[in-house]
């Protein structure tokens, strides 16, 4: 399916791909759609709610069709019992979508003006557009909506000063926190928040998703078998897996794990592939199938009950994640980066 694209582009942005805001399809997700259908009918929507669930299962899509289903019917005893599926050719649709709706607000990790790419976190600059969106008057009496996403990149202070904004809101007000690791946020902006819990989608809600665009599905189906199965319930992964090199880089840097002394030029090969200035991509599944690796192995220590190792295994989990933190936020050099990531996490597997 083409599409034309309205939406603003973001940090995570894939090309062909509609985002959350412009996509008027959602797969899945029914009960949690109904349940939220139902709790404003009955005027009991709560100011807040937190939707928690792994990456790229559509939590943002519906939370866009939520906002869709809000502005459309402000009367909310006169509004259907279902979902409503937003119009694409309709005003309201492309207003969110482009982000020009005055009672829409979708925050995000902005752009670094210095390096030309997007910041590593949702920073307090972004969270202090909620309070100048909220001294504005509601133009239609309806619902004022923020969004967001994701809520667990919010740096400390972003997080502390959308705290403020959650204790006393405004009547008519929702909050939408998209969040991929509950663990990550504020316990006190949790407990100010409705928690709506989704989990992956079933391998054919998958392949519904991936049919629905020129994704490059594999042509046989043993392969397309495979690919659901390594995308565990999220059509994202399933294309970056696909389109973005994820299963290359994946297979390279676990052949490299496996080796007892890494060939030097092999390491290098691959920081040189997903350290480029236009790979962020392949540089974020690099870092993640890091990251991946280390739980996996962390998991497995603890089944067999070597608690010490687990114990290893997770502390060294903790600190890459803060070494790829401060490689995003301090624009570290990604090859070396990528150099140490490799050469650290094969010492950390073999002690």
């Amino acid at each position: 399916m083409m599409f034309e694209r309205i939406a603003p582009e973001q940090h995570d942005t894939l090309d062909g791909i509609p985002e959350p805001a412009e996509n008027p399809v959602l797969v899945g997700h029914r009960e949690a759609g109904d349940a939220l259908v139902a709790a404003y009918r009955a005027g009991k929507l709560p100011h807040a709610l937190l939707f928690v669930g792994p990456q790229g299962i559509g939590k943002a899509t519906l939370a866009f069709h939520l906002v869709n289903h809000l502005l459309c019917h402000v009367d909310h005893e006169q509004a259907p019992d279902y979902l409503a599926t937003p119009n694409p050719t309709s005003a309201l649709f492309r207003q969110i979508a482009n982000g020009a709706h005055p009672s829409v607000l979708h925050l995000t990790r902005p752009m670094n003006d210095r390096t030309k790419s997007y910041k590593g976190a949702v920073t307090v600059d972004e969270i202090r557009k909620v309070s100048r969106f909220l001294s504005l008057t509601s133009h239609d009496g309806g619902y004022r909506v923020v969004i967001v996403d994701p809520a667990d990149d919010m740096n400390v202070n972003a997080a502390n000063a959308l705290l403020k904004n959650l204790e006393e809101p405004p009547a008519r007000t929702l909050f939408v926190l998209i969040a991929h690791s509950l663990g990550r946020l504020l316990p006190t902006i949790r407990s100010r928040c409705q928690i709506v819990r989704f989990g992956p989608l079933s391998d054919d809600d998958v392949l519904t998703v991936l049919n629905g665009f020129d994704t490059g599905l594999p042509a046989s189906e043993v392969e397309r078998a495979a690919l659901v199965a390594n995308a565990a319930g999220s059509p994202r992964t399933a294309i970056l897996l696909t389109q973005y090199g994820g299963l290359e880089i994946a297979g390279a840097l676990d052949q490299l794990l496996r080796e007892a002394r890494i060939p030097i030029s092999d390491a290098h090969r691959l920081a040189d592939v997903v350290a480029g200035r236009d790979q962020a991509i392949a540089f974020g599944l690099f870092n993640d199938h890091a990251l991946e690796t280390l739980a996996t192995a962390a998991n497995d220590a603890a089944y067999r009950g070597d608690i010490e190792r687990a114990e290893r295994f997770s502390q060294a989990w903790q600190d890459l994640r803060i070494a790829i933190s401060e490689a995003d936020t301090y624009n570290l050099d990604r090859k070396q980066h990528a150099l140490n990531m490799i050469f650290r996490l094969h010492d950390t597997l073999r002690m």
